[in-house]
């Protein structure tokens, strides 16, 4: 073994036998570090529930969806005597924004880490940039395959050249050989053959080569073009076939279908050697010109392929000097031409041949892992020399851990109609029917999970039956929604709450600025400016506050719209006016009683009062969401919510009883917009206080949420828990849950998302305590 210090490496990535480039590339390169005598544990990345039949070196599996798993894997490799850790970086295999989850187990691993990067992106987008960033600086050494990729880091990422390695990508190490001493074990005997191989997805260009196939095949009648490979999982998934079924219908309408052959199978590498050796072409049509790295491109080119291959990053280098064919992207004429001029140049075709085989000695796997092997082995010492002492800290300073988001009990609860209001314990409660408020708290809750990346068929289905329950609520007539439902779906009122106005204005913006459907964002588009009108005509400031946050993420996504723009600053104006007439230095509040859903007001003059420029609501909203704060804190400090038997009345004292969890929500989320606004870990610690409450930091130690229903308990009463788990406890708490998921999200990138944070969802940086939940 080179390196006799590096003896244990722990391999994160996708790996075999998961279907993609990054797994065989992990498997490929465990395999060969092996080999070098280290011993090597595997933590991959699971696309799919639970996961792959993983062979033994498996030890510890990461759902890629689930972000407290990635700290779980970090706290593992932590306690096993791992010297260095090897990551494969990809963008698209990891959860959260941009892959941000990876930065979770970054943060909380203390081993030093080389970081591959598969892809460099000369031009992110505002999240890849933040979330690239951060896996840069925690990564201890970088390795690139392409001198592009090495030049990208330094000069658009601003890495130290000292910190990188250049390491090709690694090949099987296997003879030269004739092309014609394979080509029986497939039937092409006699024939020319091109190939493609690779999991087939659109961004491959095969079209082109099938394009420039017809003038091929004028001239050499005997070429065949073999495709191996299977669609990508991802795509599969999504599609079906109907990718590889539109390029057979292709190739026949070109009249070429006696000239391809698609083997729709991922084949092993023994198998997939056999196919290059049978090719006198290899072609890699991609249309990506960032493409930084193709492991199909190395592994023809290091067995002796004559290859020809668009300009993507990779081949521009690896071709270069005569050692390949580069052609013009997305142009089938220039691939033809290449492929004749290619069999028809026999002495040219095989020096070719020869020169790509030579250059691969180098990149063979043996050599590569001794490369690896030396960069794992500088990571080490650096990170031993640069380590710091961790600080410590008891129980009592942390937040309780975020548990996993269960959507049981809202499933349990919902049928095609919508989300019953309430339960019998932690049955529904057929009897008192639906409410138009907890189906927009339904939907608003289905469209933060999709923008957590959690898109699964559960959530499509309670946010269809929620979206199409409030579509049904609504009058076109009056413009405002029913609120109450019988179990036998009449309507029990004309015209429902104030609240459930503005809250459906909440849930309804939220579809706007953040759901990926593009029909339901249009169903919303249209409801949302037919309900808005309504809000500033009731005299209900929660109904005012709900319909700001509404509108601003509206906004989010367009933000040019005058009257939504106008909307927002009459409202605001309502507010602060209404703040102006009530309160005094020892009652700075908005009415002479804090009743419910109380930190909704504050909430939504700190959140329109900062992204519409107006200081003065800003200013209104944190003292007010401080005086609350106040309020809402026990002798013990812990967070209690004020009560709803009594409420809160100016110079009486704050009703203790029941305790409601839409309390604890909207603090959480006021708390977290207050910090992205004023960067105080005052309200960090706020947001932890109310959080935890639900866990059961509260006056009888005693937890509303139930981690074997999904429910919440729908209050803490004077001696006990109410056991009912209703729509608008549990949505309370997955909501909270949510918005922490996201602000853990928006901490990993690093800064604010550019448009402004959604309503409620700080992008700002967690105080420490806040972070070491997540």
């Amino acid at each position: 073994m080179a390196n006799p210090e590096v003896r244990k490496i722990a391999f994160v990535g996708d790996y075999f036998p998961r279907k993609c480039g990054i797994a065989t590339f992990t498997h490929d390169l465990r395999k060969a570090v092996t080999e070098l005598g280290a011993e090597c544990p595997v933590v991959p990345v699971d696309d799919i529930e639970g996961g792959y039949d993983y062979p033994p070196e498996v030890r510890f599996q990461i759902a890629e969806q689930d972000r407290e798993c990635y700290s779980r894997a970090a706290d593992y490799l932590n306690h096993s005597n791992v010297d260095v850790v090897s990551l494969q970086h990809e963008f698209g295999i990891y959860g959260g924004p941009g892959g941000a989850h990876i930065i979770t187990f970054m943060r909380s691993l203390r081993l030093p880490v080389v970081t591959t990067l598969h892809t460099v992106l000369p031009e992110p987008n505002d999240t890849q940039r933040r979330v690239m960033g951060q896996l840069l600086d925690l990564s201890t050494r970088l390795v690139v395959m392409t001198e592009r990729s090495r030049s990208t880091l330094i000069t658009v990422y601003k890495v130290s050249e000292s910190k990188i390695d250049l390491i090709a990508h690694g090949i099987p190490d296997r003879p030269f050989a004739d092309p014609n001493f394979f080509k029986d074990q497939f039937g092409v005997e006699g024939r020319h053959v091109g190939l493609t191989f690779g999991l087939l997805s659109p961004n491959k260009g095969i079209e082109n080569v099938l394009k420039a196939l017809p003038a091929v095949i004028r001239v050499e009648p005997n070429f065949v073009y073999l495709v191996l490979g299977a669609t990508h999982p991802s795509l599969l998934r999504a599609e079906g076939e109907k990718y590889r079924i539109g390029l057979e219908r292709m190739a026949k309408e070109l009249g070429v279908q006696k000239n391809v052959v698609f083997y729709n199978r991922f084949v092993d590498l023994a198998e997939l050697t056999d196919f290059i050796g049978a090719s006198d072409l290899y072609i890699t049509p991609y249309l990506n010109a960032a493409q930084a790295v193709s492991g199909t491109l190395a592994y023809s080119f290091g067995c002796g392929q004559a290859v020809i291959s668009t300009p993507y990053w990779h081949a521009e280098e690896l071709l270069a000097d005569g050692r390949g064919v580069l052609v013009p992207f997305d142009d089938p004429d220039a691939i033809g031409r290449e492929i004749l001029a290619l069999l028809g140049d026999e002495k040219r075709r095989h020096a070719m041949r020869k020169r790509a085989y030579l250059l691969g000695r180098e990149m063979v796997w043996s050599h590569v892992a001794g490369q690896y092997l030396a960069s794992f082995e500088q990571a080490r010492l650096s990170r031993r020399q640069s380590a710091k002492p961790l600080a410590i800290r008891t129980l009592e300073e942390q937040p309780l851990a975020l548990p996993r988001m269960n959507l049981e009990h809202v499933l349990r609860m919902t049928d095609s109609t919508g989300i019953f209001q309430h339960a019998t314990f932690s049955l529904p409660n057929f009897e008192e029917g639906y409410c138009t408020d907890d189906n927009a708290r339904a939907l608003l809750l289905m469209v933060l999970l999709e923008d957590l990346g959690r898109n699964s068929p559960e959530v499509q289905q309670v946010a269809s039956s929620a979206a199409a329950f409030l579509n049904y609520a609504f009058s076109r007539e009056t413009g405002r929604f029913k609120n109450f439902m019988s179990f036998d779906r009449r309507w029990l009122e004309r015209d429902g709450s104030d609240d459930s106005q503005g809250r459906s204005v909440w849930a309804l913006g939220a579809c706007v600025g953040r759901s990926r459907s593009q029909s339901l964002q249009s169903w919303a588009v249209q409801l949302f400016h037919q309900a808005l009108p309504a809000c500033a005509e009731t005299t209900s400031p929660r109904t005012w506050a709900l319909a700001l946050i509404g509108i601003h993420e509206y906004l989010r996504r367009f933000s040019g719209d005058r009257l939504v723009d106008q909307m927002r600053d009459t409202l605001t104006t309502k507010l602060v006016d209404l703040y102006r007439r009530t309160a005094t230095d020892e009652w700075p509040w908005f009415e002479d009683v804090a009743s419910y859903a109380n930190a909704k007001l504050p909430h939504a003059l700190i959140l329109s009062g900062r992204w519409a420029g107006n200081q003065e609501a800003l200013d209104i909203g944190l003292r007010s969401l401080r005086w609350l704060a106040a309020k809402q804190l026990s002798p013990e400090g812990r967070f209690r919510p004020i009560g709803c038997n009594g409420f809160c009345r100016q110079g009486q004292p704050v009703a203790e009883f029941d305790q409601q969890p839409i309390e604890a929500h909207a603090m959480v989320s006021a708390a977290i917009e207050a910090h992205s606004a004023d960067d105080d870990p005052f309200w960090m610690e706020q947001a932890h206080l109310a959080f935890d409450w639900f866990l059961g930091r509260n006056d009888h130690g005693l937890p509303l949420y139930n981690p074997s229903t999904g429910g919440c308990h729908d209050g803490l009463q004077e001696n006990s828990v109410n056991e009912n788990q209703g729509a608008e406890s549990t949505l309370a708490f997955l909501l909270s849950l949510a918005e922490l998921e996201q602000l853990a999200n928006s901490l990993a990138i690093g800064s604010p998302i550019a448009d402004g944070p959604p309503g409620g969802l700080s992008g700002a940086l967690m105080d420490s305590r806040l972070v070491h939940a997540s």
